[in-house]
């Protein structure tokens, strides 16, 4: 039994395990791999991880995972779409579940030029287009910004693995179906590599929370000037998120 830290109230409620992650803190690994996709949790659990992960949660559909990854002990955890949700669920992580580092794992719409279908973006910071920051910060300014050794261990790996990474600057938006006009070239003119919807959250908790935080990226679509978007195929997004996910669970395990 342990305290519940309400991230609307500040207040902790003792006594009672989280509320959306039905689950004890020794049931997750200090470091938590966290897609959106409750599939993708499960797909990783099962093909990344040693065999005998075991489920640890699936309150509400969103599925964790606890396992080894090259016999040090690794967790994986969906946490949904946008910055509502996984607020959420990194905050129980790491203040109620005892986890230190949080590795997101997904996809981002890509806008620099150069950039390719299946291409891995490490984020270095994330500028926050979602007011979500914003409140979890009193409306203090504040720039969104990784861990720098898991930044600088994941392009290390993966280039030394014949991968396609690009470091730098991605956009956090809190709009999928952003009608703006200009906005996705105003912001690739200001030198950001992607776009996508969850990383700025984590890495604002994250100097919160005094925990480690990452974000890796796979590019699932390509995004024009005026917001036209071309998609990848299902097989090569798979391709690309399998080469991502190889960097990532090194990371996760990495001693810094």
């Amino acid at each position: 039994m342990h305290a519940v830290l309400s991230v609307t109230t500040g207040r902790l409620y003792a006594g009672c395990m989280p509320i959306h992650l039905r689950a004890e803190p020794s049931d997750y690994a200090p470091a938590v791999l966290v897609p959106g996709d409750p599939k993708r949790a499960k797909y990783i659990a099962e093909t990344f991880f040693d065999p005998g992960a075991r489920l640890v949660n699936d309150e509400r559909g969103e599925l964790g995972y606890t396992g080894t990854y090259k016999g040090e002990p690794l967790s994986v955890q969906s946490v949904g779409m946008g910055g509502p949700s996984v607020a959420i669920y990194y905050t129980e992580l790491a203040t109620q579940l005892g986890v230190k580092r949080i590795i997101r794992v997904g996809t981002a719409g890509g806008l620099k030029d150069g950039l390719r279908m299946g291409d891995t973006v490490v984020a270095v910071s994330a500028t926050s287009d979602d007011p979500i920051v914003g409140i979890l910060t009193n409306g203090d300014p504040h720039a969104p910004t990784a861990d720098w050794r898991l930044v600088e261990l994941a392009a290390r790996i993966a280039r030394e693995r014949g991968a396609t990474v690009h470091v730098g600057p991605i956009v956090t938006s809190a709009v999928f179906y952003d009608t703006r006009p200009g906005i996705m070239k105003r912001w690739k003119d200001r030198g950001h590599l992607a776009v996508e919807m969850e990383a700025s959250v984590l890495y604002t908790l994250g100097a919160i929370y005094g925990f480690e935080a990452l974000t890796l990226a796979t590019i699932s679509d390509i995004i024009g000037d005026t917001g036209e978007t071309v998609r990848i195929s299902d097989a090569e997004l798979r391709e690309g998120v399998d080469r991502m996910m190889a960097v990532a669970c090194d990371v996760a395990i990495a001693q810094l």
